[in-house]
């Protein structure tokens, strides 16, 4: 069977997570080629996951790699983040060797003639793996460096030089090429040319030894080298010289795109964590009922929805506040892996020794978990590139701020779950935001409008008075951004701490706009999160710590975090997602013992 979804179900979110779930069988069943035990096996063996992924070539996933409009089936960004989340849940080699075709063809979405993007499209569709090669051995991720150079021949352009620490270098049939055409370098120096391995001569091109690598060891990581290697002229994406300016604005997808990863892993290691401690005893008590190991879970979970309120809410913008993308992907790939790093190491403690066992406790996942979840930070821009990125907007996000400047319905749209989202216009996409982050912008408006539902008895006390608060801190922190005065040298270490709180601020922000905006789940388990604010109050509580920095001492945030026990438990046992919307995992067919045995092993 191949996954499809209808026009009607789209509209329903996370329909297409259901309907993928389906297909993939439950991975606990270890006789199936996509379970955890597989996984795992193929993980100690280093061993590339071959077999499942042409089981989801089968299932028709790389029509999801390509947008409808050139032929493909993806419809919006927010399906691809379904998709990326279910695979990152149950195996993050996988679903980094089978999306990367994404990463490798989205140069041609973002600039490439409908001709070009047609026939890449149809390749795609066919089940082509494409890679994306742009690092250098002796460069890293200085792309201004790179010295594969890329000269002008009758025909079109020969290749000469080497690309290394490439996703899917080895198997792919095409390469995307981040090549030197002018000697000289420069922003505008580099272009972007598609090299089919079929349509080159034998003897100009070969594949570089793979890398060893901590996390993902079973992934093509290596490289390829081009010695006179003609490519025709047919092959260049967009203009000669314009090869930077495209893979940063795909970057403001896949940027984006990354926190379903993060999503994904941090859910399996929750539902671990939350398995165990509900079959583990200690000092003659379940494990979930002491104190301590409840609140890590309840903590860990708040952040999760947190996340995920995020990364809808920035996925969606894609399409709604396409030229704001600049800083909100950069917003989401600092803070989504960043908060499931900290969920996960909070959640070893919980296992304790078990953590660390590499088969004998849950396949050894949550191991797996932890080392691949580090490399999320790195990819598509690190940790320290994505906050310098947004350190540069720190004028435009003041100005706008100070002014109310925000596009509403993009906010609204954005918010909104149950409504489509526009078709995504590449043509929008900057470099640098100009109109700054609407939705921090309009979070007065957001504060205002939580108030005035408390006054009619709509929202409790205490969100309205985390709103309050909130909306002075926001005060407060553009205060101190407008005080910054850049370095003609280097970028102050307080300056990373002003864009890491903006961050914070974004995540609180967009959790407003989603519980104003978006109608409340209403199914029997994951209603409890919207009754009288519930996942909002907790999540607001923990994003309040991070903004201020505060401690826990008084515990003034344990009864919200106190009510989502019962939603956590509930959500395991039934076997569904761990999110603010109802949506059955694969392993929803299964009794509560059965599950909690497992997660014991």
């Amino acid at each position: 069977m191949e996954l499809t979804l209808p026009e009607t179900a789209a509209r329903r979110p996370l329909a297409l997570t259901e309907q993928l779930e389906r297909l993939l069988g439950d991975p606990g069943d270890s006789s199936l080629a996509f379970s955890f035990a597989r996984c795992a096996e193929l993980d100690r063996a280093e061993a590339f996951p071959d077999e499942i992924c042409a089981a989801l070539d089968v299932m028709g996933l790389p029509r999801w790699f390509a947008p409808a409009a050139h032929g493909g089936a993806l419809r919006s960004s927010e399906e691809l983040l379904q998709i990326i989340r279910t695979l990152g849940r149950r195996d993050f080699t996988v679903a980094l060797a089978h999306i990367k075709t994404y990463l490798g063809a989205v140069s041609a979405w973002v600039a490439g003639t409908p001709e070009q993007a047609g026939r890449l499209a149809s390749r795609v569709n066919a089940g082509a793996v494409v890679a994306l090669a742009l690092t250098e051995q002796s460069h890293g991720s200085d792309l201004l460096a790179g010295e594969l150079a890329a000269v002008r021949t009758p025909g079109g352009y020969r290749l000469d030089g080497e690309k290394w620490l490439i996703n899917n270098a080895t198997r792919s049939e095409v390469v995307c090429v981040l090549a030197r055409t002018d000697p000289d370098g420069g922003a505008r120096g580099f272009s972007l040319l598609l090299a089919d391995k079929k349509e080159l001569a034998p003897g100009s091109w070969h594949h570089l030894d793979a890398v060893a690598t901590h996390g993902v060891r079973g992934a093509d990581i290596s490289g390829i080298a081009f010695d006179a290697a003609e490519v025709p002229l047919d092959a260049r994406i967009g203009a000669e010289g314009s090869g930077l300016e495209i893979i940063l604005k795909g970057f403001q997808i896949t940027r984006t795109l990354c926190s379903a990863m993060s999503l994904g892993m941090a859910d399996q290691a929750l539902r671990i964590a939350v398995g165990f401690a509900g079959a583990h005893e200690l000092y003659g008590r379940r494990l979930a009922d002491l104190p301590h190991a409840a609140r890590t879970l309840t903590e860990a979970y708040a952040d999760l929805l947190a996340a995920e309120a995020v990364s809808l809410v920035a996925t969606r913008s894609i399409h709604t506040l396409t030229a704001e993308q600049s800083a909100v992907s950069a917003i989401v790939k600092y803070l989504v892996p960043t908060v499931a790093d900290q969920a996960i190491a909070a959640l070893r403690q919980v296992l304790g020794a078990r953590a660390m066992l590499v088969e004998d406790h849950a396949e050894g996942t949550f191991q797996e978990i932890e080392r691949n979840h580090r490399i999320v930070g790195i990819f598509d821009g690190s940790t320290v590139v994505n906050l310098n990125s947004l350190i540069n907007h720190f004028p435009m996000l003041v100005r706008g701020y100070r002014a109310g400047l925000a596009d509403r319905p993009g906010v609204e749209g954005a918010a909104r779950l149950d409504g489509p989202t526009p078709e995504l216009d590449p043509g929008l996409l900057t470099l640098y935001s100009r109109s700054g982050c609407s939705v921090v912008q309009s979070l007065p408006e957001a504060v205002e409008a939580v108030l005035r539902r408390a006054e009619r008895g709509e929202a409790p006390a205490a969100v309205a008075a985390q709103a309050s608060r909130l909306r002075l801190l926001a005060d407060e922190l553009h205060a101190e951004l407008a005080a910054y005065r850049p370095s003609a040298r280097d970028v102050p270490e307080h300056a990373f701490d002003l864009a890491g709180r903006y961050c914070v601020l974004y995540a609180a922000a967009a959790s407003l706009h989603l519980w104003l905006h978006s109608a409340p789940d209403t199914g029997p388990v994951t209603g409890g999160l919207w009754t009288e604010g519930a996942w909002l109050e907790a999540v607001l509580a923990r994003l309040l710590r991070r903004l201020t920095g505060e401690a826990d001492l008084d515990d003034a945030d344990g009864p919200a975090l106190d009510r989502l026990l019962p939603i956590l438990r509930a959500q395991h046992d039934g076997g569904l997602l761990f999110s603010l919307l109802t949506c059955a995992l694969a392993e929803s067919g299964r009794t509560d013992a059965d599950a909690n045995q497992e997660q014991a092993r």
